[in-house]
């Protein structure tokens, strides 16, 4: 295992892309998240990124490619909403689900039938996409449940020498996962919401459906899923998190846990108004806006593992739209196993 500099040199790339024609595994930073990567054709090669991560193989892997020429190929069918959300959107962080093609292997898809592509921005996945002209099979770079990796050094702890190689690009610019969204039927469906809101979407796509992994039908955990992120726990750390509707309840859990001896974080919003509980609680504001928000939620989840603390309290984030994202990793990761 070698983590590289985000300038990734001509020797440096030849190396990871003839790890990858090995069938081996690359780590590697994207604008969401970073994601383990391998050949997304080679079904030897799809079973060794379900073995490192631990990850049950009815759930698919989305199909990194460098642009919608590259996306068809992969595609039984391609609608002109996926060229139209294609265009506004790609390179960057939204995933398009569409029928899989026959060569697809069904490794990919979690067996199913159809299958998640995506065109990332960031310039290390690009570069790698290029040297090395195929798809590349990337979910993120973590064991199954636990929280993403947005730094090499995340990919480095939960995944140690189960990667051959880990590209190092600095923190992701997102971080957080790409929005999944179904362009299969006549009215497109967010799969799982991410990085792209809802919002942003519909300038697009004004029929698209918000929330569907809410009020989506149960399904068996043996069925093949259609998406990444939909099982009831997911996005986890280690250490209890526990949300709470609002700052007085969340002042008043933290008092309670103080009490009995508990070590305890408080993620908020914005800062209290009320001070601080007894105790000494490690405050820690990720702010009003859900972009910045996103972008250091699964950062601080990492900083807080390492800690040490006995419990982290979150303050429940506004039920808009635009923090569809946040919202959903935060009551996955708050979720009992």
């Amino acid at each position: 295992m070698l983590a590289m500099s985000a300038a990734l040199n001509s020797t440096e790339l030849a190396h990871a892309v003839g790890i990858l024609r090995r069938g081996g595994l690359v780590a590697f930073p994207t604008e969401t998240v970073y994601g383990l990567g391998a050949r997304a054709l080679d079904p030897v090669a799809l079973a060794r990124i379900f073995s490192a991560k631990g990850r049950p193989v009815n759930h698919p892997l989305i199909a990194h490619v460098l642009g919608e020429r590259e996306a068809r190929e992969l595609a039984a069918a391609w609608s002109p909403l996926a060229s139209r959300l294609a265009s506004a959107f790609w390179p960057g962080p939204l995933t398009l689900v569409v029928p899989r093609a026959p060569h697809v292997p069904l490794e990919l898809t979690g067996g199913g039938d159809s299958v998640g592509l995506r065109a990332p921005r960031h310039p290390i996945a690009r570069a790698l996409l290029e040297a090395l002209g195929e798809p590349i099979a990337a979910p993120s770079a973590n064991r199954y449940q636990t929280v993403s990796p947005t730094t090499a050094a995340h990919v480095v702890a939960s995944l140690g020498d189960r990667v051959d190689l880990i590209l190092d690009g600095g923190p992701c610019t997102e971080g957080i996962e790409s929005t999944v969204v179904d362009v299969r039927g006549e009215v497109p469906v967010i799969l799982r919401p991410g990085a792209l809101d809802w919002v942003t979407l519909q300038t697009v796509a004004p029929t698209l459906l918000d929330s569907a992994v809410e009020t989506a039908p149960a399904r068996s955990e043996d069925d093949p899923h259609l998406s990444p992120g939909l099982d009831r726990r997911h996005y986890a750390p280690r250490t209890p998190l526990v949300v709470l509707s609002g700052p007085s309840e969340l002042l008043a859990e933290a008092s309670l846990r103080g009490e009995r001896g508990q070590t305890v974080a408080l993620l908020l919003v914005s800062p209290l108004a009320d001070g601080i509980p007894a105790g000494g609680a490690r405050v820690h504001v990720l702010g009003p806006d859900p972009v910045a928000y996103a972008r250091g939620l699964f950062a601080k989840l990492h900083e807080l593992d390492a800690a040490g603390v006995d419990v982290v309290l979150v303050e429940g984030v506004p039920r808009s739209p635009r923090w569809g994202a946040v919202r959903d990793r935060l009551r996955r990761a708050s979720a009992e196993g």
